[in-house]
């Protein structure tokens, strides 16, 4: 004891010191693989010893040993696990293996922890070996159990048997051994044969055995056996009682707690009893069914079976109707009868007849002979014939009153339009089919209809060319021979297809313009409601879209613009179907009057304008050219000296006059023009090229004393003319030149000689 607490503390405190140490130890190791293989190989025949050999390949540091977890699977499934420190391979032993035995194996290690599987390989074990079966028994007696044994020699694993009686299989076990045992019962009697097999079930598919041996069984019958008895059992009659026994004959002692007994006709269960069973009834014709007297012991059934003729008193009667046909409240004569009677038992005169149910008010005429009205609705009646107390009832008769075809009712189907195809429906609210339609177009027959089937309808198909045509049509109704409903007259609207549009502009066309409020009246013949769409400029997309009861409506657009401006057509639409299109339009919208007035106003102020500066330049140079000719001086007489001559040159006068002179006209710068002037003014206006004039006018300033002493109020005016260049006497570009001095304040001019200067002597000219 004290050594072992020594090793303790020596071991506790070496851990304490170096606790590091078994950690690395037993941490420092790695999986590197691991391995099965399948020993002697992978395909091997039953009986053979094979070993599965799990292979490691583990790496370590260190000498301590490692714990490894070896797991064995098969099919996924674990079928061994060992746990060692040995690195030694793992061996899994299949000592004779078997068909069991086939399937995938796989081997996993864990090292602390650490996991590694291998593949899987396929082992496949093939033969099963044969069946045995034995049997307790090999004689019996029927009913008596057996005891069968089939086994499989060295199996193991799920098997299935399989029991066979002459190729028939009559049971199946399954168990989880290599035997099977199992009682049986054979019921038939005579010589059987037994055989028996397996199946062993591995993934994926089950593997199935050969026949075991052949067994023979003898099945003795039982003595014992069930009988059945009837009285009487020929020349039955319904009525007629009858009296019927089910016993057993052979009966042993030992049986009788064992023993059960049912007698039945046909699926009807009778009686059931013990050893005898006893039952008693009034024969009917249905009693002709077979009887049966059946005994059960275990799984011993034995039966004893009669079939009885029982002779009808009378037979099942029947139920008529006259007439075929009935409507409601109208008489009608039903008649039940029975079409034979067994006259040898009863006389027909003893048979009975009566209604069933009893409240369907009809009164016996006469035997089997029944009167009265029909009623609203439909109804079943039941005939009962009754004799010896035996009732057969008819077959049920469902009366079904027919119901007269009410006035029917003429209309259109859809919209009628002139000159197409349409179709009339005639049609009557109530009414038993069949019925038949008659169209009529003023009381003369057109066509007939019969309608046969519910839901069905009469449909007539028609043409008008008149709105008019359409309310001379009616139809009638029959279902009976009773006379026919004729309906009204139709009273339908007939649609007149589109025709002649018109497109029509307000105001007229030359005298629109800007702000005038345009109408585009669309009209067209036909019948309203109409659809009418306006378009401009060919595009497809309208530009007002509206409709009307009317046969015209139109498009307004106020305050027109330049920009309206277009072609305009319009289309209409009604119920027949039916587009018509107008012809185009086209509107140039036009200035405003106002804008033209102010347009002529301001051409009117322009050319005013302009006329009257032409005038006003055309004056201005007439004056000028009177001024420069007015102040050409001249003496006014040969006497006076003191007088200014003005002279006066034109280029006219030039050109008539000799070269070198001038003429000369007294006058002075207040007077008028003289009339002879006027030619002067037309060649004027004839010359091609204007006239340039000067005129100075020179305030009163010292003067050279050679020249005439000037006055007070005295002014100095110079004047050049250029004369046009037709005339030949003058230089180039150049008229003549005069000075003149004008004395205003005296009436008197002093004349002086005119000078001829050079063109440098002349002044210079004042704006």
């Amino acid at each position: 004891m004290d050594r072992f607490l020594l090793l303790l503390t020596c071991t506790l405190v070496f851990n304490y010191i170096h606790p590091q140490r078994g950690a690395d130890a037993q941490s420092m190791f790695t999986i590197r693989n691991i391995s099965i293989s399948l020993e002697p190989e992978s395909n091997v025949m039953r009986g053979t010893n094979v070993t599965v050999r799990c292979q490691a390949l583990v790496s370590i540091s260190g000498t301590g040993p490692l714990s490894r977890e070896y797991t064995i699977y098969k099919d996924s499934v674990i079928v061994y696990t060992k746990t060692t420190s040995s690195s030694d391979d793992l061996l899994y032993r299949l000592p004779d293996a078997r068909v069991f035995n086939t399937g995938k194996y796989k081997c996993k290690i864990n090292i602390e922890g650490r996991k590694l599987t291998s593949e899987a390989k396929k082992l496949s074990v093939t033969g099963l070996s044969a069946p045995l079966l034995h049997l307790n028994n090999a004689v019996i007696s029927e009913g008596e159990e057996l005891t069968a044994r089939c086994t499989a020699p060295g199996e193991t694993g799920a098997i299935i048997f399989y029991f066979y009686d002459d190729t028939k299989e009559i049971l199946e076990d399954r168990v989880n051994s290599n035997q099977s045992e199992v009682k049986l019962r054979f019921n038939r009697v005579g010589i059987h044969k037994m055989y028996c097999s397996y199946t062993v079930f591995v993934t994926p598919q089950p593997f199935l055995s050969s026949k075991s041996n052949t067994v023979t069984i003898s099945v003795k019958e039982l003595s014992i056996t069930p009988v059945l008895e009837i009285f009487p059992y020929s020349k039955i009659y319904e009525g007629d009682r009858l009296d019927i026994m089910c016993g057993i004959r052979d009966l042993m002692p030992d049986m009788e707690g064992n023993v059960h007994l049912y007698l039945s006709r046909g699926t009807q269960l009778l009686r059931r009893g013990n050893t005898n069973v006893n039952h008693s009834m009034i024969a009917l014709a249905k009693d002709t069914e077979e009887f049966e007297c059946r005994l059960e012991m275990g799984n011993v059934v034995k039966v004893d079976t009669k079939k009885v003729a029982v002779t009808e008193l009378f037979s099942m009667p029947t139920l008529t109707m006259s007439p075929s046909e009935v409507f409601q409240r109208e008489y009608m004569t039903l008649s039940c009868k029975s079409d034979s009677v067994a006259s040898e038992r009863i006389h027909r005169d003893e048979l009975t007849y009566t209604l069933d149910p009893p409240e369907s008010l009809l009164i016996p005429k006469s035997t089997g002979v029944f009167y009265g009205k029909a009623l609203l609705y439909d109804f079943n009646y039941t005939c009962i014939a009754q004799a010896k107390g035996i009732r057969k009832y008819s077959q049920p008769l469902t009366v079904r009153p027919k119901v007269t075809v009410s006035t029917p009712k003429i209309s259109v189907v859809g919209r009628a339009v002139l000159g197409r195809p349409f179709k009339i429906l005639c049609q009557s609210d109530t009414g038993s089919l069949p019925i038949n339609y008659t169209l009529l177009k003023e009381y003369q027959q057109l066509s007939v209809a019969s309608v046969k089937m519910p839901f069905e309808q009469a449909l007539f198909t028609v043409t008008v060319n008149h709105p008019g045509e359409i309310n001379k049509f009616m139809c009638e109704a029959k279902n009976s021979q009773r006379e026919a409903p004729l309906s009204k007259r139709l009273d339908a609207a007939v649609v007149v297809p589109l025709s002649h549009p018109t497109l029509t502009v307000i105001p007229n066309l030359p005298e629109i313009a800007e702000g005038d409020h345009l109408f585009l009246i669309c009209g067209v013949k036909g019948t309203p409601p109409i659809t009418f769409k306006w378009y401009r400029d060919d595009s497809n997309k309208p530009v007002f879209t509206t409709t009307s009861d009317k046969n015209n409506t139109d498009y307004q657009i106020e305050a027109l613009g330049k920009d309206d401006s277009g072609t305009y057509y319009c289309e209409a639409l009604n119920h027949a179907n039916n587009v018509v299109r107008s012809a185009q339009v086209t509107i140039e919208v036009r200035l405003a009057l106002w804008k033209k007035v102010v347009i002529g106003g301001f051409c009117l102020l322009v050319l005013s304008v302009v006329v009257i500066v032409i005038v006003l330049c055309f004056r201005s140079k007439r004056g000028k050219r009177e001024a420069a000719a007015e102040l050409s001086v001249k003496p006014s007489s040969p006497k006076s000296d003191d007088s200014l001559t003005v002279s006066l040159t034109r280029d006219t006068e030039v050109n008539n006059a000799a070269p070198g002179k001038v003429e000369r006209v007294d006058i002075s710068v207040w007077s008028e023009r003289p009339p002879q002037t006027a030619n002067d003014e037309e060649s004027s206006m004839v010359s091609n090229e204007p006239d340039v004039e000067y005129t100075e006018v020179v305030h009163p300033q010292p003067t050279d004393i050679s020249r005439a002493p000037l006055r007070k109020g005295t002014e100095t005016v110079y004047s050049e003319l250029q004369n046009s260049p037709h005339g030949a006497d003058d230089p180039p570009g150049y008229g003549s030149v005069e000075y003149a001095d004008l004395n205003v304040e005296q009436h008197e001019m002093n004349h002086y000689p005119v000078e001829h200067t050079d063109c440098q002597d002349l002044p210079v000219p004042v704006d």
